[in-house]
């Protein structure tokens, strides 16, 4: 059994993947793929039914503070550490993206979700994101977007 800190969100998994291209490049990627560009009308209205905390687009994904749907930027070590975090009516959660050197061309990418789901509520939410398997092929999907967006033109 996995001991944790009090306060701390318990562990729901972790996932990787290696990117042809250099730490850098795929810090750049992690921002691009999580906070990138201007959120659907979806996205927000999805954010807003969820009660998400944050909804708004204010500042970098790759900058500490900023928001964006559904997310905040809890911290950013470039560019080993990205700690986004959320809360909505049905969790609080946190996504951790740690990238590894593997070379001057590669790196590896490692997405480590951590997440709470009180009272009854949280528990059908938890069944329908966890229970599916949609959270992991949604982190696999965001990963693969990853490593295509670092490795374009490297």
């Amino acid at each position: 059994m996995m001991r944790r800190m009090p306060g701390e969100l318990p562990y729901i998994d972790e996932h990787a993947i290696e990117v042809g291209a250099s730490a850098e490049r795929a810090w750049d990627a992690v921002g691009a793929t999580m906070g990138g560009g201007a959120p659907s009308p979806v996205v927000r209205a999805g954010a807003r039914v969820l009660g998400c905390r944050d909804v708004d687009v204010r500042g970098d994904a790759l900058v500490a503070g900023s928001t964006f749907p559904g997310w905040r930027v809890a911290e950013a070590a470039r560019p080993e550490r990205l700690v986004y975090e959320g809360r909505h009516r049905f969790s609080r959660y946190m996504l951790t993206y740690r990238i590894d050197p593997l070379g001057p061309r590669r790196s590896r990418v490692r997405a480590e979700t951590r997440a709470a789901f009180p009272g009854p509520a949280g528990s059908a939410y938890r069944a329908m994101v966890i229970g599916t398997r949609m959270h992991v092929v949604a982190l696999r999907r965001m990963l693969g977007s990853i490593r295509q967006r670092a490795e374009v033109g490297a």
